[in-house]
């Protein structure tokens, strides 16, 4: 397996700290290129999951050890930054419930069954997307989560950091990063896991883009929990609209902190209520709601 060579550091372990850190630094200057070259791929996922969320489907990850971990900080982040339903995208992840890094969580690595039995609870159909993260692409906890979902007729892709793997065979569509070998041989969660990190970013942020969950490049479907967020929120309410500090603030409480719904209210002068109407006409996408609520109006 290309994640189970060597990189040719075979001193490592007498060099200094400063070497090490080179090593693995620069290690990672590769890394971009190879997400580069998937960028066609990422891109095709992030199309087939926001045609497929728009019809009510579900995107799912699959993954164990780092690349599960990963995979579930991902999904973690689509309700805070997109306000998506937490039940919309989740992580399913071997030994989920151990003690990170236990031997428990990682001999649940290879239990194919219990993927397979955890995608099928989710009772997939045609509209889900199944995306199995696992560098070497051979891991039976990811191949047993890609045959279930495909059996039940959901979209699969696999994330794999190498050429032609079990994994990318299974899936509708692999994305492959071939990184090479690591600093210290086989512990993928160094560049392999910098790619995954960077593939998931890619995709994630494609996918709502293309939902319509951004007004430009301002976070305007984000999720407003905090402080720190009412903050933000007034921001992009200032920086979207042109209104004032103050304006926004009203705006924002008018809304009740739901940021997309003050930020349709303000570009097209309208009430909640009528905001709130015209983003479910448009499943969310906040330009497009006010656009169409404007005309109507």
């Amino acid at each position: 397996m290309e994640t189970e060579g060597r990189g040719g550091a075979h001193d490592l372990d007498l060099r200094p700290a400063r070497e090490v850190v080179d090593a693995v630094v620069g290690g990672h200057v590769s890394v971009v290129a190879a997400v580069e070259g998937a960028a066609a791929e990422i891109a095709r996922l992030a199309d087939e999951a926001a045609a497929r969320l728009a019809r009510g489907g579900r995107v799912v990850y699959a993954g164990a050890g780092s690349a599960g971990r990963i995979a579930a900080l991902d999904a973690s982040e689509w309700g805070p930054t997109y306000c998506v339903p937490d039940e919309t995208v989740t992580a399913i992840v071997a030994g989920d419930g151990l003690p990170p890094g236990c031997a428990e969580e990682a001999a649940a690595e290879d239990d194919a069954e219990g993927a397979a039995k955890a995608v099928e609870a989710f009772a997939l159909g045609e509209d889900d997307v199944v995306i199995a993260v696992t560098a070497s692409g051979t891991t039976p906890f990811a191949l047993g989560a890609l045959e279930e979902a495909k059996r039940a007729g959901a979209f699969t892709a696999a994330v794999v950091c190498g050429h032609g793997s079990p994994a990318a065979r299974a899936a509708d569509l692999a994305i492959e990063t071939p990184v090479g070998p690591e600093v210290v041989s086989g512990s993928t969660r160094l560049k392999a896991g910098t790619a995954q990190k960077l593939v998931l970013n890619a995709f994630s942020t494609a996918t709502m883009v293309r939902r319509g969950r951004t007004y430009g490049d301002l976070m305007a479907g984000m999720r407003v929990a905090n402080a720190k967020l009412r903050g933000r929120a007034a921001r992009v309410l200032v920086e979207a609209t042109g209104v004032s500090e103050r304006e926004a603030a009203g705006a924002m409480d008018a809304a009740g902190g739901e940021l997309d719904v003050a930020l349709v209210m303000v570009r097209a002068g309208v009430n909640a209520d009528d905001a709130r109407a015209a983003l479910k006409g448009s499943g969310g996408a906040i330009r497009q709601a006010a656009d169409n609520v404007a005309a109507k109006w």
